[in-house]
């Protein structure tokens, strides 16, 4: 298969997005470990393949650094981390202390880059990649999110640094998400009803699955993307349409 004997570790793979990243590597016959603070409620996996767990604290450094270490020694190598871990409540700005903010750009952004910077020399030396897994949220306002957006916008740029500081041995791209629907979609837009709705409101119809997050990120970990690196992949279906053209009067039929 096209990553047949790769080495690939998921960070916050055990659910929703994580999770179909993880299934679309193991179907691309990679051997895949995910991590995250709690195990999943049963092992990821797919066509007969499952991903093996390892329980990590991303924001403690030397937890991150043994835990690489761990998989290196277990897997004799590391191809590619995918940066997925990650994730916000919904809560404005006037409402939680800059504490508060600060551990959500604590663990969107800093903790990417500790495991990036853990993981690097294991990467350098089979020449693998990095995937991070961005948000449409560091493109455009945030309310209600604003520390996520701006860490989101940060692990972008970092990534494009890392691309050009990491350079020729290890490639690192973002995949930049739209709305995808997980198992926690109902908390963000309600019952089918409203995933529908929201849905509805995508240029292509519909919310994103995780399996389509994970093809993209397989794309950008494979020999496919050999010259591709510094890159920001849109996965949101075409974007979202501009409020300003529901809301104009010229050129509406009476």
């Amino acid at each position: 298969m096209e990553l047949d004997g790769r080495v690939v570790v998921v960070t916050g793979g055990t659910r929703g997005v994580g999770a179909g990243i993880a299934r679309s590597f193991l179907a691309a016959g990679a051997d895949v470990v995910v991590c995250a603070r709690r195990p999943p409620e049963e092992t990821v996996s797919a066509d007969g393949r499952k991903a093996g767990f390892a329980p990590v604290d991303l924001r403690d450094p030397a937890a991150v650094q043994d835990f690489f270490g761990t998989v290196a020694h277990r897997y004799g190598r590391l191809d590619c981390l995918v940066n997925n871990a990650g994730g916000t409540p919904y809560r404005l700005l006037g409402e939680g202390e800059a504490g508060r903010h600060a551990r959500v750009v604590e663990l969107n952004l800093l903790a990417p880059l500790t495991a990036s910077l853990a993981a690097h020399p294991w990467l350098r030396e089979a020449r693998g990649s990095v995937v991070m897994i961005g948000s449409v949220s560091g493109t455009r306002p945030s309310p209600g999110t604003a520390a996520y957006g701006a860490a989101k916008a940060g692990l972008e740029n970092l990534a494009r640094s890392m691309a050009v500081e990491w350079a020729p041995e290890v490639r690192v791209n973002s995949v930049v998400l739209g709305m995808v629907r997980t198992e926690l979609s109902h908390l963000h837009y309600g019952d089918e009803a409203g995933i529908a709705a929201v849905g509805a409101t995508v240029p292509l119809g519909r919310l994103a699955e995780p399996s389509d997050v994970g093809e993209a990120a397989v794309f950008l970990a494979s020999d496919r993307a050999a010259y591709v690196s510094g890159a920001s992949l849109l996965v949101h279906g075409g974007g979202e349409r501009p409020a300003f053209l529901d809301a104009a009067t010229v050129n509406k039929e009476n």
